[in-house]
């Protein structure tokens, strides 16, 4: 039995590991669309003819469950000196469990049919229930050779080109049969160049699993199984009680190189409706450009030109629209300490992002360095706390705020801190579940030294410095005695800017948003970093006009609580991407069990309130400045 090709693995009852880790589903990632591209420093591998190659075995994995297990807790071959490699604290917060294995493979030699090991017995009924549970889940075997993953290819329908597929299944449930997949063809792809290196190069690693029942034949060397022709019957495990593991190796020469090795995994299969995402998030971008450059070149240039011949002129006329309101217009916010703590949050998330997306895009982050993506993400945000202490300490001292301890600790442990709890609950739950995506305690520890040794201090070393300079210099003077406000039109109430300005920015990026649930929650290779980027200024864009445009309706109808409502503007595009998490767990996901619902709701609601911070904050910062420039100009009296 061939694989199936959409399939991908789910839970196991029952199941026990030596190791426990956890996954965390921030992924957000990608690179540069046609080129895979290597983490400085990181060296190919030259082998000789006949040397040993490594395959190794990582977790098992499904999209039904999102409960990651150690490769071992299913009956397999194990290696009489079995190990775990050396893992990353980013390897370890996505439950990456890499294990050596019992597969003899030599550099340029081929095999046919060779036995892994001895006959397992499934007469233990765990062994049998481990595997059907598997089976049912839809459990996916992840290996990896020379750093490549041993990927399953497979054609689209409509396309002529090979599509790669991380892993394979664990076996196939065929009217109500469960068969095992106990033998595997690897297809490994090696490159030469004698005039750069000598030896080969690994450059491809693809496995196509079977489901065979082994025939015996004894030979000179004595017993020797058989696994030739494609009617061999497959291995039932309700009629089958020992499960023999085989292997052929088919060695080929490949033209690619070791630096694009990357390339076929990578492939874009959906180019086109990145683009379309793409053309679509722009032209959101030109039609919110359009509306500001009309309120900038016009009625603004009007405003500004009709208040200075006022102020100019010996007659005396009624101010109105937002010159009206100059004398309350930069009036201390309620709540104004969650205020400046958002917005500093929010910036020290957003240079996180850029930082993280421009490494990726530059090659600093490679596919090959497992848990990359998660580790730079995190020792960035960790020192990036110095932004976050200063732009709230900021924003704080020009609200005239005096308890500058109080607003540095909520800065420091507000949002790290929903992110532990949160963290710290669902891997409860992978405790429970001996999954292999339980984060160690020694690596919480780490996580708590990064936070309290280094984030925390450095939020107070930016609250100091941000409190050390003078006052932001504002263009008007605020008024002791704050003005009545009008009662104002259903469409500028909060409730409808809000809901209906959030909407553009969240449309600038659904799409591709679209692409990196999936490929964190069906695990599937993204790494359009490029792409990713440009879509990321995009929204930065998409953002600060819709909150500048808002806010200066808001102001000519003379309303001046603008500070909330600019932040809110952008950051609802946040509570629009929890909404579209509860479509995509309804229509994309088959997850049944209460652990992978926590899961799948506990990180998608860390994304959502992340990304609620970074718009919130690109809004308000916007429309301040905005508000400078345009109470600078105007003459006032």
């Amino acid at each position: 039995l061939g694989p199936s090709l959409g399939a991908n693995l789910g839970p196991v009852v029952a199941m026990q590991c030596d190791r426990r880790r956890q996954r965390l589903a921030l992924a957000l990632a990608s690179i540069l669309p046609a080129e895979a591209f290597y983490l400085p420093g990181v060296a190919p591998s030259e082998y000789k003819q006949g040397e040993t190659v490594h395959l190794q075995v990582n977790k098992l994995t499904s999209v039904k469950t999102q409960l990651p297990y150690g490769f071992y807790t299913m009956p397999f071959c194990t290696p009489q000196d079995l190990g775990d490699s050396t893992e990353s604290l980013g390897e370890i917060l996505l439950g990456d469990q890499v294990e050596n294995s019992a597969f003899e493979i030599k550099m340029n030699v081929n095999e046919s049919c060779k036995v892994l090991c001895e006959p397992i017995s499934l007469k233990d009924k765990g062994n049998n229930v481990t595997l059907k549970d598997m089976i049912d889940n839809e459990y996916q075997v992840n290996w990896l050779v020379d750093n490549l993953p041993a990927a399953t290819p497979y054609t689209r329908a409509g396309s002529s080109e090979p599509t790669l597929h991380n892993g394979f299944p664990v076996g196939l449930k065929r009217g109500g049969r469960y068969y095992l997949h106990n033998h595997f063809k690897l297809t490994l792809k090696h490159h030469t160049n004698a005039d750069e290196f000598v030896g080969f190069r690994i450059v491809g690693a693809e496995v196509m699993p079977r489901s065979v029942v082994h025939s015996w034949t004894e030979d000179q060397s004595g017993h020797k199984a058989s696994c030739e022709g494609m009617n061999t019957p497959p291995f039932d495990l309700d009629s089958d009680h020992k499960i023999t593991y085989s292997y052929d190796v088919v060695w080929v020469e490949s033209e690619v190189t070791w630096a694009t090795r990357w390339d076929n995994y990578l492939r874009m299969s959906d180019a086109q409706v990145h683009w379309f995402s793409i053309i679509n998030s722009v032209m959101v971008v030109l039609f919110l450009s359009a509306m500001v450059a009309m309120i900038l070149a016009r009625a603004l240039r009007r405003d500004i030109t009709k208040y200075n011949e006022i102020a100019a002129g010996d007659e005396v006329l009624e101010e109105s629209g937002w010159k009206l309101v100059h004398a309350d217009v930069f009036r201390k916010p309620v709540h104004s300490q969650i205020l400046a703590m958002s917005v500093g949050s929010g910036t020290q998330l957003l240079v996180m992002s850029f930082v993280t997306v421009v490494l990726a895009a530059v090659g600093f982050v490679s596919p090959a360095y497992r848990g990359g993506i998660v580790q730079t993400m995190l020792m960035v945000f960790t020192f990036l706390g110095i932004i976050a202490g200063y732009v709230s300490a900021r924003f704080y001292k020009m609200f005239k705020g005096e308890n500058w301890k109080r607003v540095t600790l909520i800065t420091a442990f507000l949002y790290p801190g929903v992110l532990f709890i949160v963290f710290f609950i669902v891997n409860l739950f992978l405790w429970a579940r001996k999954s292999t995506g339980a984060v160690p305690f020694l690596s919480i520890v780490a996580l708590m030294l990064l936070w309290f040794g280094i984030s925390v201090p450095l939020v107070f070393v930016g609250a100091y410095l941000g409190f050390s300079k003078p006052p932001v210099d504002l263009p008007v003077r605020t008024n002791k005695i704050p003005r009545q406000i009008p009662v104002q039109p259903w469409f500028l109430r909060p409730w409808f800017t809000c809901g209906v300005g959030a909407i553009l920015p969240f449309g600038a990026v659904f799409t591709e948003l679209f692409f990196i649930m999936s490929s964190v929650w069906q695990h599937q290779f993204y790494y359009l970093f490029g792409l990713l980027m440009l879509v990321l200024i995009i929204l930065v864009v998409t953002c600060a006009e819709i909150s500048i445009t808002l806010t200066y309706f808001q102001l000519t109808s003379e309303d001046y609580n603008w500070w909330w409502r600019s932040f809110f503007a952008s950051a609802c595009s946040g509570v629009y991407v929890f909404i579209y998490s509860w479509i995509y767990f309804s229509t994309r996901l088959q997850i049944t069990q209460f652990v992978s619902t926590v899961i799948y709701f506990g990180y998608m609601g860390l994304l959502s309130y992340t990304l609620f911070l970074i718009t919130g904050s690109v809004g308000t910062l916007a429309t301040f400045l905005f508000l400078r420039l345009i109470y600078g100009s105007i003459k006032i009296d």
